[in-house]
């Protein structure tokens, strides 16, 4: 517990909450980070291996990412500690509900993450019983359907696109390798490809392929639909490569789209792209960040390139009520905007101020939070014991 105290700092974690239902087995948690700015929003990750730091991290990380997107939302992060693809994962998600509904949704607003997608929404909405609880939902019930839309993999490679020219690099001449295809590999790899970049590389948690004339990602995608994570067993081209090789290929562009610290000083140096855009929560290290820095590898931080659903979120919850149904096309556009606009402050004052692109973004972030704070009056002017 006292572990606990130890995260605790002028911006947050405001609330650690920790639910646990008999019954079903349901093991959950919230961590709601800081409010500053506006209720606390983030995904909800359904993980048997989730812990209470990886909710912390990833709450904090999304106190940032909303600050840098300019929503007037707060960082929070949801966790279930549960399998999910067990047969009773509704009762699971019900349990869970029930335990941290008086939070809903004043202070916590349900988003998708790993193991939970739109349907979960659905029945987490259904269980809240008020339609602010959640988005991420179907389009039936006002939500933003990320996993059909890709919208963080739109985001990453709109990111990806601006932050070229600052490598003289051309996207559309870019070779690709991109670690995960799940929601955010995936649909990264399909707008690369609409982009006219070359897809060389991809992964799941059951492999990696590698085809350095390109991989038919139409190809990919179909069998994602009917395979999953083993479509990349099932691709029968290119050649596999061991896990974790994909990070480490000569390409353009690299994009860790998966989960957290995988790239650390020791596979650091065998990095070999010129510019990575973190798809992923925290890919690299801070150390792995510098070195890149030092080495001119350009790396655009996560809480700027992967947050295309937390703009996506802000435009659907403005929308909750409106008798319109959100219209891809708006999404996408807002998106585009705000991605090119914070890619390009960012990279500017990297540029400019010789500062790493992520402590540039970190200060704008904090900044914003900071001012919220204290005209709260919940910023203190003096650090007490």
């Amino acid at each position: 517990m006292s572990e606990v105290f130890e995260w605790m700092d002028e911006w947050g974690p405001e609330k650690i909450i920790v639910v646990h239902d008999t019954r079903t087995g349901m093991k959950g948690m919230v961590v709601i980070d800081n409010t500053a700015r506006g209720p606390g929003k983030g995904g909800c990750r359904m993980d048997p291996n989730m812990t209470l730091l990886d909710c912390f991290r990833l709450a904090r990380t999304m106190t940032w990412k909303w600050a840098m997107a300019d929503i007037f939302l707060g960082g929070a992060k949801a966790g279930i500690r549960n399998d999910p693809k067990s047969p009773y994962k509704e009762e699971i998600i019900r349990a869970y509900v029930k335990k941290i509904r008086k939070f809903l949704p004043d202070e916590y607003v349900f988003g998708n993450d790993m193991g939970f997608a739109e349907k979960d929404g659905a029945i987490a909405l259904d269980e809240a019983e008020d339609m602010k609880a959640a988005v991420g939902t179907p389009a039936e019930l006002g939500g933003l359907p990320y996993d059909e839309l890709g919208i963080t993999g739109y985001g990453v490679v709109e990111a990806a696109e601006c932050a070229a020219p600052y490598r003289s690099m051309e996207l559309n001449k870019a070779t690709v390798s991109i670690q995960g295809f799940g929601a955010v590999g995936a649909f990264t790899a399909k707008f690369m490809r609409e982009k006219g970049s070359k897809v060389v590389a991809v992964s799941s948690l059951e492999g990696a392929i590698y085809d350095p004339q390109g991989l038919d990602v139409d190809r990919l995608l179909t069998l994602r639909e009917k395979h999953g994570d083993k479509a990349v067993l099932k691709y029968g081209r290119g050649q596999q490569i061991p896990l974790g090789k994909e990070l480490e290929l000569e390409v353009d562009l690299l994009v860790p789209g998966a989960t957290g610290d995988v790239i650390t000083e020791k596979n650091m140096k065998n990095v070999k792209a010129k510019m990575i855009v973190e798809g992923a929560n925290f890919p690299t290290t801070e150390v792995a960040q510098k070195y890149f820095y030092e080495k001119g590898i350009l790396v655009v931080p996560d809480f700027v390139a992967n947050a295309g659903a937390v703009m996506g979120a802000g435009k659907a919850m403005d929308n909750r009520y409106s008798c319109d149904i959100l219209e891809p096309r708006e999404v996408y556009e807002t998106v585009k905007r705000k991605m090119w606009k914070n890619v390009a402050m960012v990279l500017e004052e990297s540029k400019r101020g010789k500062r790493l692109p992520r402590e540039v973004a970190l200060s704008i972030s904090q900044e914003r939070v900071r001012k919220a704070m204290e005209l709260r009056g919940r910023f203190p002017k003096t650090k007490k014991g």
